[in-house]
């Protein structure tokens, strides 16, 4: 791991370097910011140690200059003669840390860790984004993501139909769009059509047009999503929910590849491969008569399930650092930074609404952290709070484990907070949770909380 340290204090330089180099870091020094900007120019840096105060142009003037040379990679700004309007103006230049003069090796070396596990989480994204194309943005590097990558890669080429399924929130339509990215079609349209959204009355319209005159309301006559498709992708999103009737005109839409509009009498041949996803079990269904078998088999040439983010806990700093830099790249937000204590709070949390629902804790962190750091407690005051064990955060419908492993994951949270509120103190604990010390110290050797 590469650092560059641009300071104008020797002292300083060799006192970092002979802490940073004690951790197992290569680092490289620069007096000014001109030669740091000479540095990275030759060579990009994991992460920079930048001072405010320099001679020539300032750290401040310079930031810019350095995000763009090495674009993602973090800055962080030292200063002992920094003012509030200092650190904010860093901050909004593109710094990913700020930390004041006398430095303490504590403070050193946990915000270089933290700048480093967003480095390599960026490098990982960029790596995972140049397998499978620019268009693709499916994070992780967990087994089943692994899994899903490989087979989008296999059956993107083909013209073969896939059912993609998983609960809501897991990136079913990123899957589409990367499965549409890599094949053949991309250099036509991508059409979406969302089931569960569309009046029942109005699917038939929306998926295969209508005439002038065909019903109330058709005053022209409207190509559909089948006919905007034509020699592209058409995806289904939520394909469970259509009703008996649309689901047989589908059929043989996808069947023959033909389609014929509300109040038409001439039928259009269309060419469309067709993608479709589902957060329903679609064989329960066909057992309850609410989904055509021979649908579901049209559709379900290759299956592609996405897994809960329940499931792959550890995608989750890599989610965290690309879904951040996306904020700050299309929302202008400064990203927080999440420290360990923080991280290690968002994976005890067992994500209902999966990656959706990550995205958005992480914007309401990046809004209220205003660039600042994130710790556990500040994780744990966003999350839902418990108001009874049929009320548990994280622990919603749709958890697949055992009843005795999401009781144990209530206590612990339960011994967790009142130990987080009596900080630390144990008889404390005790008497918020009505129990005695002993009984608390043997509940907390069970659910892994003592050292």
């Amino acid at each position: 791991m590469d650092l560059l340290i641009v300071d104008d204090e020797g002292n300083l330089r060799r006192m970092l370097r002979a802490l940073l180099e004690d951790e197992g870091y290569s680092v490289r020094e620069a007096v000014s910011a001109e030669e740091g900007l000479e540095e990275v120019a030759r060579e990009a840096p994991e992460v920079i140690l930048l001072d405010l105060m320099l001679p020539g142009m300032s750290g401040v003037e310079a930031l810019p200059r350095f995000t763009e040379l090495a674009p993602g990679t973090p800055v962080v700004m030292m200063s002992g003669k920094a003012t509030l309007g200092d650190a904010v103006e860093a901050t909004r230049l593109g710094a990913f840390h700020f930390i004041e003069k006398p430095l303490t090796p504590e403070a050193v070396l946990l915000t270089v860790q933290g700048a480093v596990e967003v480095s390599r989480a960026r490098d990982l994204t960029r790596a995972i984004q140049g397998e499978m194309g620019p268009e693709a943005k499916l994070v992780g590097r967990s087994p089943a993501i692994n899994r899903v990558r490989e087979i989008i890669q296999r059956v993107a080429p083909t013209d073969a139909r896939v059912l993609i399924s998983g609960e809501s929130g897991t990136g079913k339509e990123l899957v589409a769009s990367a499965i549409h990215a890599l094949s053949p079609r991309k250099g036509h349209s991508f059409v979406k059509v969302n089931s569960a959204a569309i009046p029942r009355d109005l699917v038939e319209s929306e998926m295969f047009g209508h005439e002038k005159g065909a019903f109330t309301g058709a005053t022209e006559r409207r190509r559909g999503r089948f006919e905007a498709a034509h020699r592209g992708t058409l995806f289904l999103d939520e394909v469970g929910d259509l009703g008996p009737e649309a689901q047989a005109k589908l059929l043989r839409a996808v069947e023959a590849g033909v389609v014929e509009r509300v109040g038409g009498q001439r039928p259009i041949q269309v060419d469309v491969r067709v993608l479709a996803a589902t957060n329903h079990d679609l064989r329960a269904q066909v057992e309850e008569g609410a989904f055509r078998q021979d649908l579901l088999f049209r559709l379900e040439v290759v299956p592609i399930h996405l897994p809960p983010l329940r499931e792959r806990l550890q995608d989750l700093p890599l989610l965290v650092a690309h879904i951040l830099q996306r904020l700050r790249s299309r929302r202008g937000l400064v990203p927080p930074h999440i420290t360990p204590g923080g991280m290690q709070a968002l994976k005890r949390y067992a994500w209902p609404g999966n990656v959706r629902e990550l995205m958005n804790v992480l914007e309401r962190l990046a809004i209220l952290s205003s660039g600042g750091p994130v710790d556990e407690k500040d994780v744990a005051r966003l999350m839902p709070t418990p108001r009874g064990p049929g009320d548990t955060p994280g622990y919603l419908e749709g958890d697949p484990r055992p009843l005795r492993e999401r009781l144990e994951d209530y206590e612990r949270e339960l011994v967790r907070g009142a130990l987080e509120g009596s900080d630390g103190n144990v008889a404390e604990a005790g008497r918020r949770l009505q129990t005695d010390r002993a009984n608390l110290y043997r509940r907390m050797k069970r659910l892994g909380l003592t050292d």
